[in-house]
């Protein structure tokens, strides 16, 4: 085995004919914060959308949260044959289809709708974004955001300001 292999590098991910690191171009991950879920956002993204749709490759859009994307992606002139729905079944599904999708060199563009990230999500896309192939966009629900707050201030037990004398 070691005479077929020789001085070749050993790990797999070496044998990829992929262009090199300092060549390539790194793409920064947008991240929107929406009350419309992603409606707005969206429609300021169709013109690009539309040109980016023209290349060929996806346009991945990972849990949208309605129908009326396709209405106004068709409107705006993207390719509806480029467009590729992706429903993950949870947050760790959901980026890490993002992952993929941004570093397959397949995707123009990817979308994702989701909840509030935390800090090791975030730190998570920066890394992803160095290898990012397409353009990525975040669109985070701030109605969630309310929600979860208001869940959490409901839990939290009311203070008073009760002053108990102890009588000897």
């Amino acid at each position: 085995m070691r005479k077929l292999m020789g001085t070749a590098p050993r790990h797999p991910g070496l044998w990829l004919d992929t262009p090199s690191q300092t060549s390539s171009s790194s793409q920064a991950i947008a991240s929107l914060r929406s009350s419309t879920q992603g409606a707005t956002e969206l429609g300021q993204l169709c013109a690009q959308l539309a040109i980016l749709s023209q290349q060929g490759q996806w346009i991945v859009l990972i849990n949208p949260p309605h129908t009326a994307y396709k209405q106004q992606l068709a409107q705006a002139g993207v390719r509806m044959d480029r467009i590729l729905l992706v429903h993950a079944k949870d947050e760790v599904e959901t980026l890490w289809a993002m992952e993929k999708a941004l570093t397959s060199g397949t995707s123009s563009a990817v979308i994702t709708w989701t909840t509030q990230l935390d800090e090791r999500d975030n730190r998570r896309l920066q890394i992803v974004a160095k290898s990012a192939r397409a353009m990525g966009v975040i669109i985070e629900d701030v109605n969630t955001h309310l929600q979860q707050s208001m869940m959490i201030n409901a839990q939290m037990p009311l203070k008073t300001n009760t002053q108990l004398s102890a009588f000897h």
